[in-house]
């Protein structure tokens, strides 16, 4: 249950400050509105970090399907540990975008465009181009794990850790996220989608489920590639 509840808790503030992030630039009558990418970028960015800050003693704050598929694959964690990080991110990935709702309840309304509203919570491609929004996944998570696991053999102190991770997660949003918003973790898009889906909010539109198998998919994929990478390069 530490496990579980650990990457509950953490995946619950990643996706509680980052989808809050972007509804503050997107939907209507917000304070925030019209903020850009650079607050997105660094908006999950440190949401990143708060969610590791929060799980990190506990679990390893994975707070990410890739991560811990990705990390099992290579021997880093144990394989019977996978489902219990992967239910606890998935429910706190849920549980996040709810909240996320409920703290801009009124603007759902004001706000027209529900490719808007969606965005809150899932993302979406630029250029629906199946091999391309694959690939752009794919090598943005395979980057995410390559960079982890090259960060952990640094000897940086432990309060800094989690604070230097945000920050490469905001250089992949500035970097890499143009094509697909950079899910980059299937809990992250998953979870929220389906809170998309249930809640009730006022014309929110479909929930684009054509598109959702990528932003799981491809992660996991890319995470796998990007940890047996590193492990052959560092023998």
């Amino acid at each position: 249950m530490g496990y579980f509840l650990g990457e509950l808790v953490g995946t619950l503030i990643l996706t509680l400050f980052g989808c809050g992030c972007v509804a503050n630039i997107a939907l209507a009558k917000s304070k925030g509105q019209g903020g850009g990418w650079i607050v997105v970028a660094l908006g999950w960015g440190f949401a990143v970090a708060f969610g590791v800050y929060v799980a990190g003693k506990y679990t390893g704050a994975h707070i990410n399907p890739a991560v811990t598929i990705g990390l099992a694959s290579v021997g880093a964690i144990d394989w019977s540990l996978v489902p219990v990080y992967i239910g606890g991110q998935m429910v706190g990935g849920f549980l996040g975008a709810v909240l996320c709702y409920l703290v801009y309840l009124p603007h759902w309304k004001a706000t027209e465009d529900t490719g808007t509203k969606l965005a809150v919570f899932s993302t979406m491609p630029a250029i629906p181009n199946v091999a391309a929004n694959f690939l752009a996944e794919f090598i943005g998570t395979a980057v995410l794990l390559f960079i982890l696991l090259g960060i952990g053999v640094n000897s940086f102190a432990d309060g800094l850790n989690p604070l230097i991770v945000g920050f490469y997660i905001a250089a992949i949003g500035l970097s890499l996220g143009g094509p697909t918003g950079y899910a980059i973790n299937p809990a992250r898009d998953l979870g929220p989608r389906i809170a998309h889906a249930v809640l009730p909010i006022a014309g929110k539109g479909a929930s684009g489920w054509s598109y959702a198998w990528i932003p799981v998919v491809a992660p996991i994929c890319g995470g796998i590639a990007g940890a047996t990478l590193y492990k052959l390069l560092a023998g």
